[in-house]
């Protein structure tokens, strides 16, 4: 193919802004929409990125600033609900030996981050604005956006996350269902003597957890079973996340005395979705919390998602032709990864649920990290 291949990218967040930069460094002409007119620069607490996550934002370019943003460690605690330190353990580095084991940073830090990124790709970016797929031919799809233009491309992207529309429009059925916990999490100081991710399983919560975002920040979080949202006004937040944490010791006194503005706490019920079969339809095809998500609990969702965005971006470089066997290609070299981490995340929760006592959650911890520290 002599001319530039257009592609363009529904949403700008991880999956979407990593795919968007590389395809840019292709040299293939990328349009990105994004419906939030800030580009979501100001949304979230704290993320925790494992080294497979780190892998693929050194592959973007952007590692230097992660590392100076976030903070990183290599091993990870697990505490009694009092504070007591009842195991301590270095964490698999699964994107090499030379990346850390785990970065935590400022959500919005990593994402103001890659909006630079992108803006330096020269990918054209339109914000406050979604797309409407009108039609598919076997060379391309022609979409139409709310001002009424019409565009044409070889093929689309939909990073559009959770609830995706796109993924709707194209007849892919699959949409989240709830796991049945909830997770309240908080940006707050950071106590000087927390330098990892500790975690406390039982006490009020499932889990109450913390990690660092910066040398002087993190974000806490505790996991409970899933309540009615209309039985939460968002102004009793952070009455509700301290009515939790204040039955833990250790660092949380210190942390809970901060947890003082409702308009700073998060609560977002954990899902679950996994689409099988294939990842696209035609000319379009689905990347990141569109096509998969999981429940937190090991910290997968963004490095899934940027990973997803790493291999479509190398299979639709290494290729002259864009077709069905290209893109389940992509499939079926994401699906044996994803499919055993989304289990593991759900089982992990489950076991919480059900109070089961002999669950084997450091042993399907540390099976699904062994196969993240392969390369995607």
């Amino acid at each position: 193919m002599n001319r530039t291949r257009t592609v363009l990218v529904i949403g700008g967040g991880a999956a979407g802004n990593a795919v968007t930069i590389l395809l840019r460094r292709a040299g293939l002409s990328v349009d990105l929409v994004e419906a939030k007119d800030d580009w979501n620069a100001t949304a979230g607490s704290g993320i925790t990125l494992q080294g497979n996550a780190l892998r693929v934002l050194r592959e973007l370019g952007v590692w230097e600033q992660v590392a100076a943003s976030g903070f990183a460690f290599d091993s990870v605690g697990i505490t009694a609900p009092d504070g007591t330190v009842l195991h301590a353990r270095d964490d698999l580095r699964t994107g090499g030996d030379d990346l850390p084991a785990t970065v935590g940073m400022q959500r919005p830090r990593l994402q103001r981050i890659l909006i630079e990124a992108v803006r330096a790709s020269g990918a054209s970016v339109r914000l406050g604005t979604t797309a409407e797929i009108l039609d598919q031919d076997p060379e391309g799809v022609r979409v139409r956006l709310p001002d009424g233009s019409e565009h044409r491309y070889d093929l689309v992207i939909a990073a559009d996350g959770l609830g995706s529309a796109t993924r709707a429009a194209i007849g892919i059925a699959d949409k989240p269902e709830p796991t049945g916990m909830a997770i309240w999490r908080v940006a707050a100081p950071r106590p000087a003597g927390v330098t990892r991710t500790d975690l406390a399983y039982g006490g009020p919560a499932y889990i109450a957890g913390y990690c660092p975002t910066s040398e002087t920040t993190l974000y806490a979080y505790v996991v409970e079973a899933n309540r009615d949202r209309a039985s939460l006004p968002p102004e009793s937040y952070a009455d509700e996340m301290r009515r939790l944490t204040r039955h833990y010791g250790g660092f949380w006194p210190e942390i809970t005395e901060h947890i003082t503005d409702p308009a700073k706490v998060n609560y977002t019920w954990f899902d679950r979705m996994l689409v099988e079969g294939a990842w696209h339809r035609g000319r379009v095809v689905l990347v990141g919390d569109a096509a998969h998500c999981c429940p937190p609990t090991l910290a997968q969702g963004a490095a899934l998602s940027l990973e997803d965005a790493w291999v479509l971006a190398q299979v639709l470089t290494a290729s002259d032709t864009w077709d069905d066997a290209l893109l389940q290609a992509y499939y079926e070299r994401r699906i044996t990864r994803v499919r055993p981490v989304v289990e593991a995340s759900v089982q992990i929760g489950r076991w919480q649920l059900d109070g089961d006592r002999g669950a084997d959650v450091p042993g399907l911890m540390a099976r699904t990290m062994t196969l993240l520290g392969e390369l995607p």
